[in-house]
């Protein structure tokens, strides 16, 4: 089976999801961006009582609002998050997360489960890493600083 085949059958779930940073609303910028921070993630969930997703934050709204409004850092984050941003299931096809990234332009996507509770976080790096996983021949990954491995000659 090819990998166009392999994103359409197989489900989100196959995919090495992360664990999110989740907030509550009222928690202001500055600490959520602590949290991200922490967990090295470049986006935070925002999440209601029963674990339901009801925003995103993400660096780039980070970035804007240091650039256009510094004292909003204390504010709550609800004030500055998105209130609508994609998310799949854990049973969408794992095609479904490429597509919802393409259309969004963003990064990261919440994976919710059954009762629409965040399950995990989807994103480019764990596409990447599927992509190398299943295909490791079509893909040479190599890590950042090492010195570089080629397979055969460039050039003349």
């Amino acid at each position: 089976m090819g990998l166009y085949e392999n994103m359409n059958d197989e489900p989100v779930r196959r995919l090495n999801l992360r664990d999110p940073v989740l907030v509550k609303e009222t928690e202001s910028v500055k600490s959520v961006v602590a949290k991200m921070r922490d967990r090295d993630l470049g986006c935070a969930l925002l999440v209601n009582d029963n674990n339901e997703p009801i925003g995103m934050f993400t660096e780039c709204m980070l970035t804007q609002l240091i650039v256009h409004d510094l004292a909003g850092l204390d504010d709550p984050v609800d004030k500055h998050a998105a209130k609508r941003w994609p998310q799949v299931s854990l049973d969408d096809n794992i095609a479904a997360v490429l597509d919802s990234l393409d259309i969004k332009n963003t990064r990261f996507l919440a994976v919710v489960d059954e009762n629409g509770q965040v399950a995990g976080l989807a994103g480019q790096k764990g596409l990447m890493e599927y992509i190398a996983e299943h295909f490791p021949r079509q893909v040479m990954v190599q890590r950042v600083g090492q010195k570089p491995n080629m397979q055969s000659r460039e050039g003349a």
